[in-house]
């Protein structure tokens, strides 16, 4: 499988999470899909990460710029387990620009349809191991 249509989804959400386009970001999730809004702390389903998109901005500072780095795609039948790096920059309510990678894991599930869906998004990757 082509890293190209599963590079080009995640650039889109992000582009929508940095524009605070979360009506549109709700189209690269699947119905059920789970959102890890930090370790211990999960949204799931379209209508809770949605919410969760609004107060994640609203810590921000509304200043959230995501992009990505590197990224490998591990595929088998209709699902893809993609690990990338994460890359978020923001300002605080000072003016202080910060700057921090995470080394994220999302897994996509194929629809009959052939389009890809988000069905667990976790920015923190195996940093979660760390909170148990």
């Amino acid at each position: 499988m082509a890293y190209q249509p599963l590079k080009q989804m995640i650039e889109a959400a992000d582009k929508a999470i940095t524009e605070e386009d979360f009506d549109s970001l709700m189209a690269f999730y699947a119905d059920d899909a789970t959102l890890v809004i930090k370790p211990g702390l999960i949204a799931t389903g379209k209508e809770q990460i949605h919410k969760a998109f609004f107060a994640i901005a609203e810590h921000f500072n509304h200043s959230l710029v995501v992009k990505q780095g590197a990224m490998h795609v591990i595929h088998g039948g209709n699902t893809a387990l993609v690990i990338m790096e994460t890359v978020l920059e923001t300002v605080d309510a000072a003016g202080v620009a910060s700057r921090m990678s995470r080394r994220a894991t999302y897994v996509f599930r194929e629809d009959p349809a052939g389009k890809w869906l988000c069905v667990i998004d976790n920015s923190y990757g195996t940093e979660l191991l760390g909170t148990m």
